[in-house]
């Protein structure tokens, strides 16, 4: 190999590569620290392009429903992004008013239920205990036949005391830390998120500059074609998951009302909620649902069990696959095989973000399948 310069730089760069790995295995609780640190840093700013990123999608509809035939006015465009972008945060500020609205009171009306149901209850367990009784003479000679330390089970229990009220002091100083990060986080996270979204145009022409001034040009132009795709495939996705969460607390409330089933405002809303996490979601709202039921008619719960596993597999073989595939240019069989992964992966994070990943990986893929096909002259008939 000649030891030109662009040879001689590429050894420099596998030398240095191989020295920091090396630093990086030796010191492992210092890298692990740097990196904690590091990403307590950026963190405010991940948190702001992700709020930037959802804001973003039903701001572009709103801009493109008012503003549609005016962008091209010199001077307009600027307010029209302020109004926009008012009019999203006010939009969705009113959705999770409407949400809190119908959820807190129907819970309201069931921790009524509970304790009025309380009474009865407590009769049932005391009826439970005089049927005890009747086996006292059996259970006093089990009891008998146990060897019991009194004293060890106290000085066991003592030491449980100690260090249970000294982990929970920890426990929740480090909470309440976690609970005052994540609020500054966010709070800094939806000043940056704001300003992403009024100057994105900018912002994205400054990018593209950097990339072509230090990055080679097809390299570039293979970096802004994924982003696009990317860009495109991820709204498109929040888009079909909003959707199919909205139809599946429509199908609940219809048939719960159909079925006089108590509660189907509340538990259809909760249940559409929690179908924004893809699969898994709609279970949590379940078990809520079941909950709630279950304090006034514990025979209906168990029906409305049943209930759930109709619409469930009807949500998870017709509409998901239709609606959120569809979305994104993914076929349904592949939709299941990312959610089955993501979930196994990296759970509800995972199940959010296979989806949309694997389409763009989908798309990628066809798309070069196709030009090989092309480039080798492979003919029609011999695909089918």
């Amino acid at each position: 190999m000649d030891l030109n310069r662009q040879n001689m730089k590429k050894i420099i760069g596998i030398v240095a590569f191989g020295v920091l790995l090396y630093w990086g295995l030796q010191n492992l609780e210092g890298l692990h620290k740097a990196v904690a640190f590091g990403m307590g840093l950026v963190m405010p700013f991940i948190v702001g392009g992700a709020i930037a990123f959802i804001l973003n999608v039903p701001m572009r509809a709103i801009e493109n429903a008012l503003f549609g035939k005016q962008k091209k006015k010199t001077g307009a465009k600027s307010w029209h992004r302020v109004v926009s972008l008012v009019l999203t945060i006010v939009a969705i500020a009113g959705v999770l008013n409407v949400v809190v609205f119908l959820i807190v009171p129907e819970f309201g009306r069931s921790f009524q239920t509970l304790q009025a149901n309380i009474p009865g209850f407590i009769a049932k367990v005391e009826k439970g205990i005089a049927q005890l009784e009747t086996y006292g003479p059996a259970i006093e000679q089990v009891w008998s036949q146990l060897e019991i330390s009194w004293d060890t089970i106290s000085k066991t229990a003592l030491n449980f005391f100690r260090n249970g009220v000294t982990n929970l002091l920890g426990s929740t100083v480090n909470i309440a830390a976690s609970i005052f990060n994540g609020v500054v986080s966010f709070a800094l996270g939806l000043v940056f998120a704001i300003y992403l979204l009024l100057q994105k145009e900018k912002l994205g022409v400054q990018f593209k500059k950097c990339l072509y001034a230090f990055v080679p040009e097809k390299a570039v132009d293979s970096i802004l074609e994924i982003g696009q795709l990317s860009n495109r495939t991820f709204s498109n996705f929040l888009s079909g998951q909003c959707m199919e969460a909205v139809i599946l607390g429509l199908l609940f409330f219809v048939t719960m009302t159909i079925l006089r089933f108590p509660y189907a405002m509340m538990i259809s809303v909760v249940i559409a909620v929690m179908a924004l996490i893809p699969i898994v979601g709609a279970f949590i709202g379940c078990a809520v649902g079941v909950v709630v039921i279950l304090m006034s008619n514990p025979l209906q719960a168990l029906w409305f069990i049943v209930l759930f596993l109709v619409l469930q597999q009807v949500e998870g073989n017709l509409i998901y696959p239709k609606v959120v595939g569809n979305s994104v240019g993914l076929p349904s069989i592949w939709v299941l095989v990312a959610v089955t992964l993501g979930g196994n992966m990296m759970g509800i994070t995972g199940i959010l973000l296979f989806i949309p990943l694997c389409s763009v990986l989908y798309a990628l893929l066809r798309k070069q399948v196709y030009r090989r096909l092309k480039q080798r002259k492979i003919a029609q008939h011999k695909l089918k």
